[in-house]
């Protein structure tokens, strides 16, 4: 699994008719030890909901295509869930409700 922050959306109004109605992100990978980005984006598969400004951790590979949403899609990325805290050697790095944008 992969730490990110979802900058963006892609709309794609011609693609593989399995993809119809599903949500693209784009996601800027994350350091978890200073929470600031790497400049390594991705464009991920939406299968929490998640929106702009959250922070996210996604699968790549044949795990992409592992959740009930992305079963069978032809996807190479998919956000799996949401991140509400984020401790790192014991240290609050990033908790949600206080860090959200």
């Amino acid at each position: 699994m992969v730490l990110a922050r979802v900058v963006g959306t892609v709309v794609s109004s011609a693609k593989e008719p399995r993809l119809e109605g599903m949500k693209l992100l784009v996601l800027e990978k994350i350091n978890p030890l200073n929470m600031e980005g790497t400049g390594s984006f991705v464009i991920a598969l939406d299968s929490v909901e998640a929106g702009e400004g959250e922070l996210v951790f996604y699968v790549s590979g044949s795990s992409s295509r592992q959740t009930e949403l992305t079963s069978g899609k032809p996807t190479d990325a998919t956000v799996i869930g949401i991140v509400d805290t984020l401790e790192v050697g014991g240290v609050s790095i990033f908790q949600k409700d206080r860090d959200a944008t």
